[in-house]
């Protein structure tokens, strides 16, 4: 029971930290309409543009599943990820996945292993376990 209530304490800190920490996130329709199709629009400043770069010239094998775009959404997501992205090796993870950025691994250094492969979180992807909109500005 005593971890239960750490575990939710911990939990009501860090929304109230992405609460204070809100990510100002730019609308743009056709990312949030062809990258939320399948999982939330990750904010473009959690990559760098390199990272956003090379993610968006391979999603013909994105995570595992083929997600192509024309060439034209394929484009306007790509100039925007790139002109709204982070700056600096913060944001910037060999493996293109966010998780994997120094940034969110200090960010989410308290968080166990065991925490991340709760059946109400699941996995590192799933930010909105935590955070609910607050990560997407909303």
């Amino acid at each position: 029971m005593k971890r239960v209530a750490v575990l939710l304490l911990a939990l009501g800190v860090n929304l109230a930290h992405a609460e204070a920490g809100r990510l100002s996130v730019p609308n743009n329709a056709t990312w949030k309409q062809e990258c939320g199709s399948c999982h939330i629009p990750y904010p473009p400043q959690l990559l760098s543009a390199e990272n956003w770069h090379r993610l968006m010239g391979s999603l013909d094998r994105h995570f595992g599943v083929n997600a192509t775009l024309d060439a034209g959404d394929n484009r306007k997501i790509l100039n925007f990820l790139e002109h709204n992205a982070g700056s600096g090796a913060r944001y910037s993870a060999n493996s293109l996945r966010i998780s994997d950025t120094p940034w969110f691994k200090h960010e989410h250094h308290v968080i166990s292993d065991k925490e991340w492969v709760n059946p109400e979180v699941r996995s590192r992807a799933n930010c909105s376990a935590c955070h609910g909109k607050v990560v997407l500005g909303d």
